[in-house]
């Protein structure tokens, strides 16, 4: 992971404001978080500035938001940051940037679902009108998410051995018999949907102990909606996995449930490493998410042995 040689300052956003978007240059700047590839800094109370701050593919998420996001967003329940501004490359910033609207709230990393009855509806609200068909143009993912799930079964080893030589799993067999089981059902044959791509903890927002935002929809994508549904044993409590399939629609069917488990394999193999990394404080390692993966983990296990 390559930082931008670029310091990001208060001063700079204000500079790159007053250069192309004179009109916001006199709000209030703050930092708003460092996330994985993005800057967010906050821009008065309704508005933040999303600058990239790690290799080029980042700059490719921001403009794919800056495209299709705006026509998503008002069909959708919960909020999610509408983008409003274009900023171009310049001498000040050599990348592309956006401004949207800020959505409040904590990420599910940091703040707990306490409310899991209203979590699940509200995230099974969100993904039914999210999960329409999308359009031939619609862009494709960055990842490998939305793909048939047994295409991503050399991610799926390379992720297992990890977690494993690391001892980081009790049970690697009871992992990888979810996976073989998931990676064995059939492929979606319907129409690609609209997918956010990257539902883990750190990109839903929490308040009051239920869901109130969903952020970074950079990996926006069409494909497979199992993808998406990998949320409900990565970001649900325990014993509201049924609700969020009740109220869900249309309801899905065995099989795309069996492929979700395998995407939720994936999300929750790759929290629990990027999670170890952090702990140990290497680049691009992120604490707060390791527990939240080890959970799913577990209740993945747990649900299949039943």
């Amino acid at each position: 992971m390559t930082h931008t040689e670029i310091e990001i300052t208060a001063e700079l956003v204000r500079d790159l404001l007053r250069e192309q978007h004179p009109d916001l240059a006199d709000y209030p700047v703050r930092l708003g978080a460092r996330g994985w590839a993005n800057q967010l800094w906050r821009l008065g109370d309704d508005l933040a500035v999303r600058l990239p701050w790690v290799g080029e593919t980042a700059d490719e998420l921001l403009l794919k938001e800056h495209t299709w996001l705006p026509a998503l967003a008002p069909r959708l329940p919960l909020p999610v940051p509408v983008p409003q501004r274009l900023g171009e490359p310049s001498a000040l910033f050599p990348r592309p940037w956006i401004v949207t609207t800020w959505v409040p709230g904590a990420p599910a990393d940091r703040a707990s679902v306490t409310r899991g009855a209203e979590a699940a509806t509200a995230l099974a609200a969100f993904l039914t009108a999210l999960h329409q068909p999308a359009p031939d143009q619609a862009p494709a993912s960055g990842f490998g998410r939305g793909v048939p799930l047994a295409d991503r079964s050399e991610h799926f080893t390379k992720l297992l051995a990890s977690a494993t030589e690391l001892r980081l799993i009790p049970d690697p067999d009871a992992v990888r018999a979810v996976w073989d089981d998931a990676a064995a059902a059939p492929d979606w044959t319907g129409p690609a949907l609209w997918l956010h791509g990257d539902l883990h903890p750190a990109n839903v927002l929490t308040a009051d102990g239920t869901f109130c935002g969903v952020i970074d929809f950079g990996d926006l994508c069409a494909g497979d909606p199992a993808c998406d549904l990998a949320a409900a044993w990565v970001l649900l409590p325990d014993d509201t996995v049924d609700r969020f399939h009740a109220a869900f629609r249309p309801a899905p069917d065995a099989a795309t449930l069996r492929r979700a488990r395998g995407w939720a394999v994936l999300q929750a193999l790759r929290g629990i490493c990027i999670g170890e990394a952090g702990v140990r404080g290497r680049p691009g390692g992120k604490a707060t998410w390791g527990p939240p993966a080890h959970a799913a983990l577990r209740r993945l296990i747990a649900t299949a042995q039943r």
